[in-house]
């Protein structure tokens, strides 16, 4: 098959002439537009509950009151309906448990002073601290339909255990110096700081912090200590955990930026996403997407069809995947990962020995994928012997530099079992490699630095995308795991200099300018814009459309983001098979954008595939 990138002859005096149309077109729309005022802003009308009728009144009532206590106590609030806010008492306050109900009725008149004086609060204090308990009495018959609401305002002193059970409502709290157990039968858990410095130790023999919902969201900033938490249906996110972590949903998603101990994260089809670790670390998600940042420990993750992305581990690692693509760019410890159809790459890199000598797997390892390829990155000093096998291939299905001599087994003709071997630095542990019809390619880590640089990259901002999407603080990794090249302080590589101003470029550059803010990037000559590609996998011509006969050009415009990746902006020639080829192909490319007043712009431009039949 040969491939033959389309030449594009586009002017540039062309290109800017027409955006210099467009600015016109635009100032004579303001000029000769009929004008728009802007009115000053109103607050939203009030919507009645029932449409076309008098609103509803609401009767309501308001307890409250003071109880003395010492520090370090527990407040216990159990409440059959209501929602829950606990703050902390002023600094330098005496000791006290501030509480304010509200309860509130749509019931009317009579009835509703009745219902309102019929609500149970008792509260008071004990050895152990304070009690507070709401609950509403049975209503008679004829006032079955009236509905209440009930919130409760509770203030602790700073250092008070808290335990909070209610029926329904949310729970919300302000930071709180010791213990946490918060419950509700299904609405959200929003936490603040929980525990204070030293104060593990105490609670040894239970978490810190217990959060658990029949069906609402949890979010907790920072636990110091462990935290177990659980949601029959909604997300979890959570700050930084210096202990243990269990978090289970029901299908929610799952964010943890940080965890210090051992982390057991279950969700039955959401998203899991984990910024830094130091222990072990086990998620099952039953599909959804595993996202790891650091991993100072060993991890065993598995999900039922999404994919697996992990920055750093220095442990071992058991990854699996029923469908989804694997990349792992940095693993120092063995590696065991399968996918039953996805693809599979691997930066294999183990620490430097204390003496001398080469690098060494701390134990076998295996990369296995049904119908995937698989991509393996080594440094050029490990001690290994390399087994890889393709089912069923051709020769061309192993790939590899040729410094790795390997010895290749395969059928002389047609389609059979490849198997390749190798004995890298007088051999070491076993590196096993096996696809059913996928391709293998072994390369050198130094030979693909930028497209690790990028993947690094793309992993860290995807990263802290959700973590501030959830509204956590991002994580900053430590150079020890590479170059950020999503770095605003990063300057430009030498191959790619910014733009050099002189006086008879000006206009030139305060075009690219305009076109850079009216169009999101800069377009530019095809061949200059392969100039830029640092990573090109071809694409696959798709064996049913061989078959079928199927043949031509595949026009597809695309573009080069600021951190390096290339994305398809559409397809604008070819048969479609085809061109879900050559799109699946450019979505793994990477390269350099352009760079204007110090900052990163897009590139655009048009690729051309020609597939031809043999």
């Amino acid at each position: 098959m040969n491939w033959n990138f389309y030449r594009k002859v586009s002017s540039s005096l062309a290109r800017y002439a027409a955006l210099l149309w467009a600015l016109a077109g635009i100032f004579l729309a303001t000029q000769f537009s009929l004008p728009v005022f802007a009115s000053d802003p109103k607050d939203p009308a009030a919507v009645p509950e029932k449409p076309g009728e008098p609103g509803a009144p609401r009767t309501s009532i308001l307890k409250s009151s003071v109880l003395d206590t010492k520090e370090g106590l527990t407040l216990r609030l159990t409440a059959d309906l209501g929602s829950v806010n606990i703050t902390q008492i002023e600094p330098g306050s005496p000791p006290v448990v501030r509480y304010t109900v509200h309860v509130e009725t749509d019931a009317r008149g009579a009835a509703a002073t009745q219902l309102l004086n019929n609500y149970s609060l008792k509260a008071g204090t004990s050895a152990t601290g304070v009690e507070i308990a709401g609950a509403l009495f049975p209503q008679p018959a004829h006032h079955a339909n009236a509905q209440f609401w009930v919130q409760f305002e509770v203030a602790v002193p700073r250092n008070y255990n808290v335990e909070v059970n209610t029926d329904a409502g949310d729970i919300t709290t302000g930071d709180i110096g010791g213990t946490a157990l918060l419950k509700t039968q299904g609405g959200n858990i929003i936490a603040g700081r929980i525990g204070r410095a030293g104060f593990r130790e105490i609670s040894r023999g239970r978490p810190l912090a217990r959060l658990e919902t029949e069906g609402g969201h949890i979010k907790v900033m920072d636990v110091l200590g462990d935290l177990t938490a659980f949601t029959a249906g909604g997300h979890i996110n959570a700050g930084n955990i210096s202990g243990d972590a269990s978090l289970r949903s029901g299908g929610g998603h799952i964010r943890a930026r940080q965890i210090g101990g051992r982390a057991d994260l279950e969700t039955v089809g959401g998203n899991i996403t984990v910024g830094q670790t130091a222990s072990f670390v086990s998620v099952h998600t039953g599909g959804g997407q595993i996202d790891f940042g650091e991993v100072r420990g060993s991890v065993r993750a598995q999900t039922g069809g999404g994919g697996i992305h992990v920055m750093y581990v220095s442990g071992p690692m058991e990854v699996e995947s029923n469908g989804g693509s694997i990349c792992v760019t940095s693993a120092s410890g063995a590696v065991q990962a399968a996918t039953s159809g996805g693809s599979i790459t691997a930066w294999i890199n183990p620490n430097a020995p204390a003496g001398k000598g080469p690098l060494r797997l701390e134990a076998p390892s295996q990369l296995a994928s049904g119908t995937g390829d698989i991509v393996v990155y080594l440094p050029r000093d490990l001690a290994v012997n390399i087994d890889a096998l393709v089912s069923n291939g051709t020769e061309h299905h192993i790939e590899a530099d040729s410094a790795l001599h390997l010895i290749m087994q395969g059928p002389t003709s047609g389609v059979g079992p490849v198997h390749a071997m190798a004995v890298l630095n007088g051999g070491g542990a076993a590196l096993k490699l096996r696809t059913t019809g996928g391709k293998i390619r072994l390369q050198f880590i130094d030979a693909q630095l930028a497209l690790r640089e990028s993947l690094l990259c793309e992993q860290a901002d995807r990263l802290n995308k959700r973590f501030m999407e959830a509204g956590l603080a991002p994580v900053s990794f430590p150079p020890s795991m590479g170059p950020t090249p999503c770095d605003t302080n990063r300057q430009p590589e030498k191959t790619q200099p910014e733009r050099t101003k002189n006086s008879t470029d000006w206009l030139e550059d305060w075009l690219i300018d305009l076109e850079r803010r009216f169009r999101g990037g800069i377009t530019e000559d095809p061949d200059e814009f392969l100039k830029r590609i640092t990573y090109h996998p071809y694409p696959t011509y798709p064996s049913l459309a061989q078959r079928a006969g199927i043949h031509g050009f595949v026009v597809l415009q695309a573009k080069i983001t600021k951190d390096g990746r290339v994305e398809v902006l559409k397809a604008l020639e070819g048969e479609p098979a085809l061109v879900d080829a050559a799109i699946d192909a450019v979505k793994r490319w990477r390269g350099k954008p352009e760079w204007a007043k110090g900052k990163p712009v897009e590139v655009i431009s048009t690729l051309k595939f020609d597939f031809q039949l043999r």
